[in-house]
């Protein structure tokens, strides 16, 4: 089965291919915009199915078709609310919505490999699916979070939360001004909600704010261990199977 993913986050990206990956299915190609991916489509055989992000970083992704005839399968992964969900209903193609599950992944998978042979070629309307898109999510991010104390809420930008950490169940935030503050969500959540060219997931335990890093250290078994300006009360370490995708996301 040959498998190309189209989507502008490329730690988004890697994440979806080491999860087909774990279905034994081997993606090999992984276009990131608009133009890039019109420029292969015009040079490489058309795939058998493509993972498709709605919003790419130079424009939508059904840009690629105004020029491409549609050849293939189309999965959806998408953060979109319910409004634009009905343009895939209507038009018979499947979405994942992002964050994208385990299960819901290999399911379809599983429809989309039912549907061959026999399945006839997918008839895509996409000017249809765009007057479908009502309100969509825009790639905005949460600028500000906050925290509890006492009988009060203290207001805190992401431009001065050095990281994100858990302990003990609970999810914590620490400042520049070296403190920490106990928040009311899950580090899960903040998946969505941080910018992911600011924030990186280094571990289970730990999202860290790319302007705080202080330094970068080898440490043992392939690993590396961050030093920020002023958080000391852990070590941060990036696990061995998250190097690679946090060497990427540095440059």
């Amino acid at each position: 089965m040959n498998i190309i993913i189209i989507e502008d986050e490329k730690p988004a990206a890697r994440r979806l291919s080491r999860m087909l990956k774990e279905l034994n299915i081997e993606v090999h190609t992984m276009l990131h915009s608009v133009s890039e991916s019109i420029s292969w489509f015009h040079k490489n055989e058309h795939p058998d199915l493509i993972f498709l992000d709605i919003q790419l970083s130079d424009g939508l992704s059904f840009e690629i078709f105004d020029t491409i005839t549609v050849k293939s399968a189309i999965i959806f992964t998408t953060a979109y609310d319910e409004y634009a969900l009905k343009a895939f209903k209507l038009n018979s193609i499947d979405y994942l919505l992002k964050p994208i599950d385990d299960e819901e992944l290999e399911t379809a998978i599983n429809k989309y490999k039912q549907q061959l042979p026999s399945a006839p070629q997918l008839q895509v309307d996409f000017e249809d699916i765009k007057k479908l898109l009502i309100n969509p999510i825009d790639r905005t991010y949460k600028k500000r979070f906050t925290a509890r104390v006492g009988q009060h809420l203290k207001i805190f930008s992401v431009e001065d939360i050095e990281c994100f950490y858990s302990e003990n169940k609970g999810t914590y935030l620490h400042t520049n001004e070296n403190r920490n503050y106990l928040i009311d969500t899950t580090l899960e959540s903040l998946e969505e909600e941080l910018n992911p060219q600011q924030f990186y997931r280094v571990s289970r335990k730990f999202y860290v704010n790319i302007n705080a890093i202080k330094d970068i250290i080898s440490y043992t078994n392939s690993r590396l261990q961050i030093k920020l300006h002023h958080f000391s009360e852990q070590e941060i370490i990036v696990s061995r199977e998250r190097v690679k995708d946090f060497k990427d996301w540095l440059e």
